[in-house]
């Protein structure tokens, strides 16, 4: 067959990709590279931006493999969506979702604090009383239940669903799925809050004592414990963008603080009164407050400045923000949703429901249009349509993965473990050169070897014939004009140094000729 025979492909190449798409994933903005940049680093830098340019391409082009979208409540003309009731929603959507709205009466040995597992698959009950329980909430299926004999303050979810910590009235204490003890870690005592950073496999801890402390549960050791000065800490939350742990205080104030610093990296009066609770959204943007003066804020953690603020009659006691934004707050036995709570002011909740007992604890269930509550008669989990996201990454939790599945991605989270020295308020700073240090750098050299290297520009050897500009020759040259510069700096250095040892003695000299004349006064010295 000819070649003009065949059909030429109208569309070449890949299929362009929108704007829009591209920026949605964007990590970064490309590097600055000084002029004064080595080769070999301009090229792995270069290399690492095309990488990064490449990730975020396939990833806008795969986006469209990602159907799912997040609905909303909606009421019918006229009515309010925070009118309608748990059970109208429970009976109007499928079955498997209605399944989702259910309470579980513990009214014996609460009130209850709660946790969902990072893939959004297990739960975590802890009654005040002892009593501890584990369980696959979606199938109804119990892991664990035991009775510790103690006040539990708080219970956390580790990296993986096998393993929790459990904040015990004296000690800190690490149990497996089965509910069997592993670890009693006495040097973390009288703990009221915890969070776990899943990608830094840190353990921060909160205590009546003022102490926050890091633990690292990959190699059990205590990373960094910083006396905050503040008095008692019950009020904490993370910054999932960074890791930064926020700190709410009695006398109004937040504080942020890092493992590497042993002081506090902002500190931020957020209330009249003091901080009763406080949340972050997953991308590190904004942080609602709420105190004793009844008021809730909204905040801009990147300008340090507040946003909104709304003023509930009765203050809320417990927050919660969700993957989509939403925001959950308790007060008394009533939990209210918000919507959109940074953008235009709010001036109705956009769910509310009424439980049993005064709540405990909030928290949105990852992945899941779902809202746990644990309050004093037990624990609650609402459907909240729109709350969770609805696609998934299966690299870095899959709520469908298999025992194989879980035990290669714990393996690999390890091997990629960040380190608690890199925790900082703007992680994009990594990625940059430190000119200040390399300066310094440079003098530190300088100052070490008597001249300054990088003063004069090389000797570039001028081209010759015959066979004189092989690469031996030209390292030759080389070499011989830079013995003769450094010869005449040492020489320099050196009739400085001579000059300036001549000037010591001439100075010792006279200080022994005038210790040597005899005063009119020394007939008095015995």
């Amino acid at each position: 067959m000819a070649a003009s025979d065949q059909k030429t492909d109208p569309f070449p190449g890949y299929a362009p990709v929108p704007q829009e798409k591209l920026n949605k994933f964007k990590r970064k903005d490309k590097n600055k590279m000084p002029s004064r940049l080595k080769e070999k680093l301009r090229v792995v830098v270069s290399n690492s931006e095309a990488a990064a340019k490449l990730a975020q391409t396939h990833a806008a082009r795969y986006d469209l493999l990602l159907p799912e979208d997040a609905g909303f409540l909606e009421g019918d003309e006229g009515e309010d969506t925070c009118n309608i009731s748990q059970e109208d929603i429970a009976a109007a959507v499928d079955i498997t979702s209605g399944a989702k709205y259910f309470n579980l009466d513990l009214s014996q040995f609460g009130p209850y604090s709660l946790d969902y597992s990072k893939t959004g698959r297990h739960l975590l009950l802890g009654g005040k009383r002892g009593h501890v329980a584990c369980l696959d909430w979606q199938s109804k299926q119990l892991m664990c239940e035991i009775n510790v004999m103690e006040t539990i303050n708080e219970v956390r979810w580790l990296h993986t669903e096998a393993m929790f910590a459990v904040a015990q009235k004296k000690w800190l204490y690490i149990y497996d799925s089965n509910g069997i003890e592993l670890h009693c870690i006495r040097k973390f005592n009288d703990v009221l809050r915890m969070q776990f950073l899943p990608y830094h496999f840190l353990l921060a801890t909160a205590s009546a004592t003022g102490f926050l402390q890091y633990l690292d549960v990959s190699v059990g050791k205590e990373v960094a414990a910083i006396g905050t000065k503040a008095g008692r800490l019950d009020v904490m939350s993370q910054n999932p963008h960074n890791a930064i742990i926020h700190l709410g205080h009695s006398n109004g104030t937040v504080s942020l603080w890092s493992p590497n610093q042993r002081e506090a990296l902002v500190k931020m009066l957020c209330h009249h009164g003091g901080v009763r609770s406080l949340t972050v959204d997953k991308t590190g943007t904004y942080m609602v407050t709420s105190g004793m003066d009844k008021k809730l804020k909204v905040y801009d953690i990147r300008a340090l400045k507040p946003l909104q603020s709304y003023f509930l009659p009765a203050g809320a006691s417990c927050l919660s923000l969700s993957h989509k934004g939403l925001l959950s707050a308790a007060t008394g036995d009533v939990v209210q949703v918000y919507r959109d709570v940074w953008g235009t002011p709010v001036t109705k909740p956009y769910m509310a429901h009424r439980v049993r007992g005064a709540v405990w604890g909030l928290n949105f269930c990852p992945f899941e249009d779902v809202l746990g509550v644990g309050h004093g008669e037990g624990f609650t989990s609402m459907v909240v349509p729109g709350a969770g996201e609805p696609n998934f990454d299966g690299l870095d939790a899959n709520p469908y993965r298999s025992a194989k599945q879980r035990q290669e991605w714990e393996v690999k989270a390890l091997l990629e473990k960040i380190q608690p020295e890199l925790i900082c308020m703007d992680p994009g700073q990594l990625g940059l050169v430190d000119k200040a240090s390399l300066a310094q750098l440079q003098q530190d050299r300088a100052e070490a070897l008597g001249y300054d290297p990088l003063a004069k520009e090389k000797f570039k050897p001028r081209l010759r014939t015959k066979g004189r500009s092989r690469t031996g020759k030209i390292e030759k040259r080389k070499k011989q004009v830079a013995h003769v510069d450094q010869r005449d700096i040492i020489k320099q250095s050196v009739e400085d140094k001579m000059k300036m040892e001549k000037e010591r003695k001439q100075k010792e000299r006279k200080e022994v000729v005038l210790s040597g004349q005899k005063s009119a006064l020394d007939r008095f010295n015995k």
